[in-house]
């Protein structure tokens, strides 16, 4: 199907492919890249996003958000086609990097909070939400599933006691007063900077808005703002909100003290939210990078409640039972995450971007091949690869790259043994080429293998412009 919609979109033959790893979705994400024989002056886009859903009513509802925010101005992927069954589309390719990336910019950080209030107001009271997946509109079932999801899936996985009934009193007063929120427009839902990525030009751009509905708009900035893993310092959350407010303000009358007010009560069931994903996907599931981030949600937590919530005593209570026991939580999950490191080693073309550090943890080493002769200015090696035997002794001729690699590894090793002793799982190493499919390929080949003989880890292999990954 990808090639076959390529090729009805922009009536040429897709170049090379590359899978992007998921997130957690159903979603499948590939970057189309533009067969290198049409030039850099063709008309076809260097590279688009095609993605592949399993659910027809949620493709269609972020093709239709797309398509309208595009209209309005606002800044989301443009969609270039769609497959007939409406399975699969192809979408503006906007980057590598998400704005968890640039957390440090807070000037961008700003940008993408004001441009929030944009999105939520550009709908109008007379939008059309039917189409919207699951539902239209944010409501007490919403509320009801997240916070049995923190019950179930956080809470009872802790082994602490607690009163179910008294819970559930303290649990609809909470949903009372949600629904109860004053200001309401479009609701992102799942606005966070994994969400917005960073163009070449440093903009921000909003993806993933298909969960969206009518809902008080106070959701998505407690979502943004309270993000576990951003770990905002207290006065930089304060500024953020005021940005926020400040952008409000164009498009309604908001009392700002009112509004903070019911903006606790979003930050708390964002809280219990998080903490029941977390709860799930790392206790039960014993995934590493979800455990390690429930100590960031009770950091939250533990300052949110140095304010109680008078309107829900019980819970106050049994949330602050759980950050006083949280050195002995965390040191009986601590055992559940692997003790053995992964280690990443990529080739790729500079001129298709770095790869971008997939396992949450802002990227690693990144080597620049190019000082070297290319074999691929030779017509004897443009079919090859740094994997071939004559390629390699090409390489190897001078003794240049060989060199090269010799000063790399002493850096390396004293890298991974730090990483080890540390606790840590995952590293990544990547090379460099004008072309991604020689020099870079030969040195993440070499720097794998001595890896492998020095370390006890998990090597993870990728040839980025070949489309290869192995693990080792």
């Amino acid at each position: 199907m990808l090639k076959e919609l390529y090729r009805e979109v922009f009536g040429v033959d897709p170049g090379e492919i590359e899978a992007i790893a998921s997130s957690g979705s159903n979603r499948r994400n590939y970057r189309v890249f533009r067969d290198e024989a049409l030039g850099d002056d063709s008309s076809v886009p260097a590279s688009v996003i095609f993605t592949e859903g399993q659910s027809v009513a949620e493709n269609n509802a972020f093709i239709q958000l797309a398509r309208y925010f595009y209209s309005m101005g606002l800044p989301v992927p443009n969609i270039y086609g769609v497959s007939d069954d409406r399975l699969c589309y192809l979408q503006k390719d906007l980057g590598y990097d998400s704005l968890f990336e640039h957390l440090d910019n807070m000037e961008l950080v700003k940008k993408a909070v004001c441009l929030l209030a944009d999105f939520q107001f550009s709908t109008g009271d007379d939008f059309d939400y039917s189409f919207c997946y699951p539902q239209s509109k944010f409501d007490g079932y919403n509320i009801e599933f997240d916070l049995h999801y923190f019950k179930y899936c956080f809470l009872k996985l802790t082994g602490l006691e607690f009163d179910e009934i008294r819970l559930e009193n303290d649990f609809n007063a909470l949903k009372a007063n949600l629904l109860g929120a004053h200001t309401w427009g479009f609701m992102y839902r799942d606005f966070q900077s994994r969400n917005v990525i960073v163009s070449a030009d440093d903009e921000p751009y909003f993806i993933d808005f298909q969960g969206g509905r009518y809902g008080p708009v106070h959701y998505d900035v407690a979502s943004f703002v309270w993000q576990a893993r951003a770990a905002f310092p207290e006065n930089v959350k304060r500024e953020l909100v005021e940005c926020y407010l400040d952008s409000l303000q164009k498009y309604t009358d908001v009392d700002r003290d009112e509004f903070r007010s019911t903006l606790r009560h979003f930050v708390l069931f964002r809280c219990l939210q998080t903490l029941g994903a977390y709860g799930f996907r790392g206790l039960y599931e014993k995934k590493p990078h979800f455990i390690k981030s429930i100590p960031f949600a009770l950091d939250n937590l533990s300052v949110l409640l140095e304010n109680p919530f008078e309107e829900y005593p019980y819970l106050t209570e049994v949330l602050r039972e759980v950050i006083a026991h949280r050195s002995v939580f965390s040191s009986s999950v601590e055992v559940t995450l692997p003790d053995t490191l992964t280690v990443e080693v990529n080739s790729f073309s500079y001129k298709k971007g770095i790869p971008p550090d997939l396992s949450g943890n802002g990227g690693g080493f990144v080597f620049d091949c190019r000082a070297y002769e290319n074999p691929g200015r030779y017509e004897r090696f443009k079919t090859m690869t740094g994997r071939d035997n004559a390629v390699i002794e090409f390489l190897e001729e001078d003794g240049g790259i060989t060199e090269f690699l010799e000063t790399l590894y002493p850096i390396v090793d004293k890298h991974i043994s730090y990483f080890i002793s540390r606790g840590f799982d995952h590293a990544m190493f990547s090379f460099g080429c004008t072309g991604g499919r020689h020099r870079s390929v030969y040195c993440a080949e070499r720097l794998a293998q001595h890896i492998l003989s020095r370390f006890d880890v998990r090597v993870i292999l990728s040839h980025k412009a070949l489309g290869i990954t192995e693990e080792l």
